[in-house]
């Protein structure tokens, strides 16, 4: 393939025959009558107008002729030679940066997310220079986080086989008896363990777009309703009133029934952790304008303003919440990632820590003729 550096300096070349060659026809065809018209010649009259005359004439012609050609193959020449060197060095010049972003291009292929191309003066160049930088800036990102998730994955893992290790090494080492309640535990650590890897895959399907949602027209009160009915009994068993209001209209809108359900189940499930003996969840559902909101609500432990959205980060777990580190601390994550691929947003509120906190859900309302996604 020809290179760009050659294929400039050859289109200079180019125009610059392209130019001396229609120079030099023009004038061969030109000077001939130009110089009759400066001598007189059209009117018969003049020193050089008789017969004697017509021989020095044409010799005078031939030489400016001659002269004035050559004088055109000398700038010819001259002008091939100044096009040529014009030619290398704006090929150059251009060059250069395309250089610089092709091997920017290869270390980033080649895991140096940090190197930084210098936006050249020409304005396409440096725009392209910004697109360069940017892509090494974005992959840079996707990288730490993929390094941080390995790591977070790692240390998630890392006291369940710690728990279960121990067990069965003691087992092994006949310092702990092999009975059920021994089993329970390091089934109870298995059970942690698959939690944990079925929340991961559910957080990379959520991340990567790959839910596979299976939307049905329905009304949402009915189902937050059935959802909340589902909990009270663990909301009960807490001593935790819970408290369900609709609104009387209607609540229309396209969702997959069993991942907003996923949803709110993980809401009401936090809720009840997060409040105390005697506390109370409220859940409600409304129309804000063109959408649906849920609010799920409690009178818990409160969120600090720091807290309110880090929440949603995988694997964060806000200090000193009662339950510990129960779960595998991704819920809320996945949460927000279901409600984003239903067009909608959840977000999180809290007055501060010992006040409660309500969490948001936004959801486009349904009109029931494919205008499912107005805001």
């Amino acid at each position: 393939m020809t290179r760009l550096r050659t294929r400039l300096v050859l289109s200079h070349l180019i125009v610059a025959l392209l130019g001396g060659v229609a120079t030099f026809v023009v004038v061969l065809i030109l000077a001939p009558l130009i110089f009759d018209r400066q001598m007189g010649m059209g009117t018969g009259t003049g020193s050089m107008g008789n017969g004697s005359g017509s021989g020095t004439r044409q010799q005078l012609l031939t030489d400016v002729t001659i002269a004035v050609s050559q004088a055109l193959l000398v700038g010819l020449v001259v002008g091939v030679l100044a096009a040529t060197a014009a030619g290398i060095f704006l090929a150059t010049r251009l060059s250069r940066p395309l250089r610089e972003m092709s091997e920017a291009t290869q270390r980033i292929a080649e895991g140096d997310y940090d190197v930084r191309v210098v936006a050249p003066r020409e304005q396409e160049l440096a725009a392209l220079a910004d697109d360069v930088n940017t892509l090494g800036r974005a992959l840079a990102e996707t990288e730490k986080r993929r390094t941080r998730l390995l790591g977070e994955v790692a240390h998630e893992m890392r006291t369940p086989l710690t728990v279960i290790d121990g067990y069965v090494e003691g087992m092994i080492d006949g310092i702990l008896p092999t009975e059920s309640e021994q089993l329970a535990k390091v089934s109870d650590e298995v059970r942690r363990l698959r939690r944990l890897s079925d929340d991961l895959s559910a957080l990379s399907r959520t991340e990567e777009g790959r839910l596979g949602l299976a939307e049905v027209p329905i009304e949402l009160g009915m189902l937050v309703t059935a959802v909340a009915e589902r909990l009270r009994p663990q909301a009960e068993d807490a001593d935790i009133h819970l408290t369900v209001t609709v609104a009387d209209d209607p609540v229309p809108v396209l969702v997959d029934p069993d991942r907003i359900g996923q949803v709110i189940t993980n809401l009401i499930g936090n809720a009840v952790r997060a409040t105390g003996e005697g506390g109370s969840i409220s859940v409600d559902v409304a129309t804000r304008g063109a959408r649906a909101e849920i609010t799920v609500a409690d009178t818990g432990e409160g969120l600090a303003e720091a807290d309110l959205d880090r929440i949603f980060e995988r694997f964060y777990r806000v200090p000193g919440r009662r339950g510990g580190a129960s779960g595998s601390g991704v819920g809320l994550t996945i949460a927000r990632g279901i409600v984003r691929a239903h067009g909608g947003e959840l977000m999180a509120e809290s007055d501060g820590p010992g006040r409660g906190a309500a969490f948001v859900i936004g959801l486009p309302l349904h009109d029931g003729a494919g205008q499912d996604r107005g805001s």
